[in-house]
């Protein structure tokens, strides 16, 4: 039956890509990545990478190009809390929200490692990481994390390099989970000190959220100020918030309270006024 449909299109956009771990310990409040695939990262080992690149790289229709190498986060590959691993998942705190935790020793250098082997294999022309970066785990990795970012820089990059802030405005992010806009603004600045370093025209894709839990249009507006005068970006991808399951943001959207305080949030309901939320950015 399926035969005579041909071939899924979908599929083309991901066929010479190398998913290289699964798992996430980001955790942010509107993503339900952790719940089913888990808050410990469990990766590949090299070896097994390599071997995939190589037999990618003999299909008849490969041209060269590795799409991409990553997973749910590109840069959470080769490193894990070894308390975790030991006893489970920490049941009163997270790993990178609000603070990184001590105890994930952070280190890119398998990352390095692995893209500079994937580059040697034979066929292959690039490697791209076009899965999104984490960039607090960049700065925060203090003996490495330059350092892969400078080789992606250099080696890894389509164009754009894709980052997901999500907001600006500082009580959205808490809603959301996600970090503050000191750290996206120096890790902005040192991506376009390493790209004009490799003598390259690059550039950051800002993914963004509206009308998530607690966010007003006045929170939106001041977003697009944020962007055009901080980042310098008129952005574009914007998605409207949409409940998943088993996420604290599904939980704030139907009893419109934040968990955490039990205080009650402005919740957006109206179709049309999530639309205007997104139209505030994106609009002329």
């Amino acid at each position: 039956f399926y035969e005579r449909l041909g071939p899924v299109k979908a599929l083309e956009t991901i066929k010479f890509s190398l998913a290289t771990h699964r798992g996430c310990y980001g955790e942010c409040n509107f993503c339900s990545i952790a719940v089913h695939q888990g808050r410990t990262v469990r990766w590949r080992s090299e070896g097994s990478i390599v071997r995939e690149t190589r037999r990618l790289a003999a299909y008849p229709d490969f041209k060269g190009y590795i799409q991409d190498v990553g997973g749910p986060t590109a840069n959470m590959y080769g490193f894990e809390c070894q308390k975790k691993l030991a006893k489970g998942s920490c049941e009163d705190r997270r790993c990178v929200y609000p603070q990184i935790c001590p105890q994930l020793k952070i280190d890119h250098s398998k990352q390095i490692a692995l893209l500079r082997r994937l580059r040697k294999v034979e066929g292959v022309k690039k490697v791209f990481v076009a899965s999104g970066i984490r960039y607090d785990l960049v700065l925060a990795d203090r003996q490495h994390g330059v350092s892969y970012l400078r080789e992606v820089a250099r080696h890894h990059v389509s164009g754009q390099m894709k980052v997901a802030p999500e907001h600006t405005v500082g009580r959205v992010l808490r809603l959301m989970g996600k970090p503050g806009t000191k750290t996206l603004l120096k890790f902005r600045e040192l991506f376009y000190e390493l790209t004009q370093a490799a003598r390259k025209k690059q550039f950051l894709t800002y993914y963004l959220i509206a009308a998530h839990p607690g966010c007003t249009e006045r929170d939106m507006r001041a977003l697009k100020r944020f962007a055009s005068r901080e980042l310098r970006i008129k952005p574009e991808q914007v998605q409207i918030f949409t409940p998943t399951p088993s996420t604290y943001s599904s939980l704030m959207y139907h009893t419109e309270m934040d968990p955490f305080t039990g205080k009650s949030i402005f919740v957006e309901k109206e179709l049309a006024q999530k639309e205007r939320q997104k139209e505030i950015v994106v609009g002329g």
